[in-house]
């Protein structure tokens, strides 16, 4: 009896032991850049900002670095992750970017009640690093955006950003650096349509909308660059951008 109860502590220390292993194993963290260089021309704009939080699959709402092996399988790199969950991660470089315009009167997150004169709904349908183009992998951002007019949130633009950028080597820094030019494309595409869309002033009755022109589907901005169609990878080169 004695000798099973030496056995059964030594079982249960030997599992806590690992407990605590796994609990402080080395995780390297990783983040990405917002932009800080925009086309000179961008409109000044004299209206507030509020940046929602991206809407994300639950396998993309993690801290952790998603690749996808194939069409239709989510996976992720051990021991490494983001700073953040990968949608505040996002956000945070959308607000930081458009603070680097210099053009916007105020951006901040919705979370803080900013009284916006519009709101920035992006939707982070793709963040992920593609091996079934084979290797090094192909990261691909894909960001969907909705602006709203408040506070009637009238919806006055809708877009879509796509960006690949095959990664250097097969490497997590490499991959990461494909991931911060892949999401910086997107993030300045993002900002630049932005500022554009609504007039310069904030909305009055003195200054009505054509409605029409933000409602016919055909004038939806869809915007992609480098990413394969099928099994093509030709068009997805090695980039520095």
């Amino acid at each position: 009896m004695i000798a099973r109860l030496a056995a059964c502590a030594a079982a249960a220390l030997l599992a806590g032991c690992q407990l605590i292993d796994a609990a402080t194993e080395q995780t390297d963290l990783y983040t990405v850049s917002p932009k800080s260089t925009f086309d000179p021309n961008l409109p000044p704009v004299y209206w507030q900002l509020a940046v929602e939080a991206p809407v994300a699959a639950a396998s993309l709402n993690t801290g952790r670095i998603a690749i996808a092996m194939t069409h239709t399988s989510t996976d992720y790199y051990a021991k490494v992750a983001w700073t953040d969950r990968a949608p505040l991660m996002v956000q945070t470089r959308i607000v930081d970017s458009f603070e680097n315009t210099r053009k916007i009167v105020a951006v901040a997150r919705e979370s803080i009640a900013l009284r916006a004169n519009y709101l920035l709904q992006p939707d982070l349908r793709n963040f992920e690093a593609m091996y079934f183009y084979g290797q090094p992998p192909i990261v691909k951002v894909r960001i969907i955006a909705k602006l709203v007019r408040m506070p009637d949130r009238q919806i006055i633009g809708v877009a879509s950003f796509e960006r690949c950028v095959r990664a250097h080597a097969d490497k997590v820094p490499k991959v990461v650096e494909a991931f911060d030019q892949a999401l910086g494309s997107v993030i300045k595409q993002l900002v630049s349509w932005t500022l554009r869309t609504p007039p310069p002033r904030p909305p009055s009755d003195a200054a009505p909308y054509d409605i029409g022109r933000y409602r016919n589907p055909a004038n939806a901005i869809v915007e992609s660059e480098g990413c394969p169609k099928g099994n093509d990878t030709s068009m997805v080169p090695y980039t520095d951008e």
